[in-house]
C-alpha cells in the first residue's frame, strides 16, 4: 500500500468536497509566516527522533507499534473534517461508522445484542464498565486479580468502590479458590477477569469463574483491552490455536473492554466498551439544551461518559476493518504471526544455555531471564537490568526489551533452586505484537543471547 499516494488522495478529495460549499477567505488571525513554520517544523521532526523504533521488529519492549497505513489514511480523512462523535449533530458520517465497527466488535465476542461505543482509551472503557457495576450494585465492591491492570484499583478509588485484589496461581491467572473465599463474604458485586494481562499476557479462567460468580450473584466484566482480538484464534487450526472455552464464555459475561489501538492496528487512542444488556443505557441518561436535535435515534453521547470524542478514530477503524476485518482470515492472521513468534522464541530459549524461560507464553508476550549458576534473585535482577540497558546501545545490533518486576513468591512458584536473597527481581519481557516479529525472531534471540553471554 503506497501510503504517500493515499494521503495525497485524502487531501485532494477533502478539497473537492470543501469546494462544493463555495469559496471563502481565511481570517488573518490564523495566518502564519511560512519561514517560521519551516523552522518550527524542522524542530518538530528533529525532536520526534528522540523515540524508540516502535516500527522495527528489533523493538520488542512495550505494547507499541505504528498504526496500519489504512488507519492513518482513515484518520487523516476524518481529521481534516474534525467531526465530534458525541452527537450526530457533530459527526453524522463518523457516528454511523462507529456504530458499524462496534457491531463488528460485538459480533467478534459473540454478543447477540449489545450497547457499546468507542472510547479514547481502555482506561475510560473500564471506568464506564465499573461505573455501571456501581449503579447495579451500589454497596458491593469489585474483585480483580493481583496481576490485573492497575487501572482497576484507580477506578475503584475514583468511583468510591471497594477494590479487592485476588491472588494469582503459578501461571499468573486469578486463583478461583481465593476468589470464592472472597465471594462468600457477600462484599463483591462484580468480578473483573483479564483476557491478556499486560505483564505476562495471562488469561484468567473465564469459563470456570463465570460459573462460580453466578453462584454468588456477582456480575462478570472482562478486561480484554490487550488480549481481546486473540478471540479470533480460539479454536483455529494451526500452531497459534488457543483453547476455546474461556474465549467463548465472554459472550455470556456482562461487559467487555477491548483496545483497537493495540491489536486492532489503530492510532492512540481508541478503546471500546460493550455491555451485553442494552438496558444499562439508563444509567447514562442525560439531556443537552443544544445537541441531539438532528436525529431522533440514540446519539453516542447519550450512552457514554465522555463528551467530545474524535470522529476520526471511528473513520480510521472503519477503513481498517474494511480491508482487515476482525475475522480469523483478516486480523486473525496478523495476531497469529505474533503468537507464532512468541512460541518459536520460547522454544529457542528452552534450548539456550544463556537464557531461561520464566513461563510459557499464552499470547504474544514472552518473559525470560539470563541464566546464572549459582542462581539468585539478586543476580537475575542485576543481569536483567544490564541486558535491558546494553541492548539499546549495542553495536552488534540494537534490541529494545522491557523488564517486569516479579515477587520472590511468584518466582519460586515457577523456578525452584534459585536463592531467594531478595523480595523480588526484574526479569526480561518482550512483546511480539508486530507480525514482522515472526520473520525476525531468530535474529532477536541471537542478539539477546549475545548480550546475556557477556555477563
Amino acid at each position: 500500500m503506497n501510503l504517500e499516494h493515499w494521503l495525497g488522495e485524502v487531501i485532494s478529495e477533502n478539497r473537492k468536497w470543501s469546494d462544493t460549499f463555495g469559496r471563502y477567505r481565511n481570517h488573518n488571525s490564523i495566518s502564519i509566516n511560512e519561514n517560521d513554520f519551516v523552522e518550527s517544523f524542522r524542530e518538530l521532526v528533529d525532536r520526534l527522533k528522540d523515540n524508540y523504533p516502535f516500527f522495527h521488529p528489533c523493538y520488542a519492549g512495550q505494547m507499541l507499534k505504528p498504526p496500519h497505513p489504512a488507519a492513518i489514511v482513515g484518520y487523516l480523512a476524518g481529521m481534516l473534517i474534525n467531526p465530534n462523535n458525541h452527537a450526530k449533530d457533530g459527526g453524522p458520517a463518523t457516528a454511523a461508522m462507529e456504530a458499524e465497527v462496534v457491531q463488528l466488535l460485538a459480533h467478534m465476542f459473540g454478543f447477540d445484542q449489545h450497547l457499546g461505543h468507542l472510547t479514547t482509551s481502555g482506561t475510560i472503557a473500564n471506568l464506564e464498565a465499573l461505573f455501571v457495576a456501581r449503579e447495579l450494585h451500589p454497596n458491593r465492591g469489585i474483585a480483580y486479580s493481583e496481576d490485573a491492570h492497575y487501572t482497576h484499583k484507580r477506578v475503584c478509588h475514583l468511583l468510591g468502590l471497594g477494590g479487592h485484589p485476588v491472588v494469582v496461581d503459578a501461571q499468573g491467572r486469578m486463583d478461583l479458590n481465593a476468589l470464592e473465599t472472597l465471594l462468600r463474604t457477600g462484599k463483591i458485586g462484580t468480578v473483573v477477569l483479564t483476557a491478556g494481562t499486560t505483564g505476562l499476557g495471562a488469561i484468567d479462567p473465564i469459563h470456570d469463574a463465570l460459573t462460580l460468580c453466578s453462584r454468588y450473584d456477582a456480575r462478570v466484566h472482562v478486561d480484554a483491552a490487550y488480549g481481546g482480538f486473540f478471540t479470533l484464534l480460539a479454536g483455529r487450526d494451526g500452531v497459534e490455536r488457543l483453547p476455546e472455552a474461556d474465549w467463548q464464555t465472554i459472550s455470556r459475561c456482562d461487559s467487555v473492554v477491548v483496545d483497537p489501538h493495540k491489536h486492532g492496528l489503530q492510532p492512540y487512542g481508541c478503546g471500546c466498551v460493550l455491555f451485553r444488556d442494552p438496558s444499562v443505557g439508563r444509567f447514562y441518561l442525560h439531556d443537552s439544551p443544544y445537541t441531539y436535535f438532528t436525529s431522533d435515534e440514540l446519539h453516542l453521547g447519550q450512552i457514554s461518559i465522555e463528551c467530545s470524542r474524535a470522529g476520526a478514530a471511528a473513520a480510521a477503524l472503519w477503513l481498517t476493518f474494511q480491508v482487515l476485518p476482525p475475522t480469523q482470515e483478516g486480523l486473525g492472521n496478523v495476531l497469529a504471526a505474533g503468537r507464532r513468534a512468541a512460541l518459536r522464541w520460547a522454544a529457542l530459549i528452552e534450548r539456550s544455555d544463556h537464557l531461561t524461560l520464566y513461563q510459557q507464553p499464552d499470547l504474544d508476550i514472552l518473559t525470560y531471564f539470563p541464566t546464572r549458576r549459582p542462581s539468585s534473585l539478586s543476580k537475575i535482577d542485576r543481569e536483567s537490568e544490564r541486558v535491558f540497558r546494553d541492548g539499546m546501545k549495542s553495536v552488534n545490533g540494537q534490541v529494545y526489551l522491557s523488564t517486569l518486576s516479579v515477587t520472590a513468591q511468584n518466582f519460586s512458584d515457577r523456578h525452584r533452586g534459585v536463592v531467594m536473597d531478595a523480595d523480588g527481581s526484574r526479569i526480561l519481557r518482550s512483546v511480539l505484537m508486530k507480525p514482522e516479529s515472526e520473520i525476525f525472531v531468530e535474529e532477536l534471540h541471537s542478539r539477546v543471547v549475545r548480550l546475556a553471554a557477556q555477563g
